[in-house]
């Protein structure tokens, strides 16, 4: 069983920073991707970021520049910088891990972020 815990949102105001972790059991590299995403009230889940196990890195356009996905293998833990944050990222962020025939989910921590 796959078990993804993430932390680290909060209410911050527009310009800030958070620093969001999903802690994975075992080893995060059995999965061939592991990412975040997100979904704001009444809008679809959209992926914003994905490592791969070779550790090639994707971003939607509208945080690029902005998030940073990274990674710490040692610690079966991912990690998701968001810097400049804008009220528009206001949304429940989610961790997925994905491997060929499964996809695993985390809870999902809030990040509010007020003009």
């Amino acid at each position: 069983q796959v078990q993804l815990v993430e932390s680290g949102g909060g209410l911050v105001q527009a310009g800030g920073s958070l620093r969001l972790s999903c802690a994975a059991s075992g080893n995060i590299l059995r999965f061939n991707a592991m990412g975040w995403y997100r979904q704001a009230p009444g809008k679809q889940r959209e992926l914003v970021a994905t490592i791969t196990s070779v550790g090639i890195t994707n971003y939607v356009d509208s945080v690029k520049g902005r998030f940073t996905i990274s990674r710490d293998i040692a610690k079966n833990t991912v990690y998701l910088q968001l810097n400049s944050l804008k009220p528009e990222d206001t949304a429940v962020y989610y961790c997925n891990a994905r491997s060929t025939f499964d996809s695993y989910w985390g809870q999902g921590t809030q990040v509010t972020v007020s003009s």
